[in-house]
């Protein structure tokens, strides 16, 4: 029985995530109890935050390698300097390297 239970709940979710992926881009997403959803995951697109935009916790949820301290990092720099012009000019971030922000390309956007 609880093997049943088990694959149900599987098969439910594989549904589920099916049924994400065939929305179309215009449709918005669901919110969770009519929360807004974060401004940074409304202009990216799915998947993608806003290095202009997003908080220090989105920044460090969102990309692998870095954490609080580093998106603190990236926030601050953003305060003093001004909005990013592009997405590889996060490696002028202290803390911050090529190689870090070539493997977050595709999980960031201006």
């Amino acid at each position: 029985m609880l093997k049943e239970q088990r694959r149900f709940r599987i098969f439910s979710l594989c549904l589920a995530l099916a049924a994400c992926s065939f929305q179309s881009p215009a449709t918005p997403s669901a919110t969770v109890a009519g929360s807004p959803a974060p401004v940074a995951e409304e202009q990216a697109g799915p998947g993608k935050v806003s290095i202009n935009q997003a908080t220090a916790e989105m920044l460090a949820e969102a990309m692998n390698g870095v954490g609080l301290k580093k998106a603190r990092s990236i926030v601050e720099y953003r305060e003093q300097y001004g909005p990013f012009t592009s997405v590889e000019q996060l490696a002028e971030v202290p803390g911050m390297g090529t190689s870090l922000v070539e493997r977050n390309l595709s999980r960031l956007t201006l």
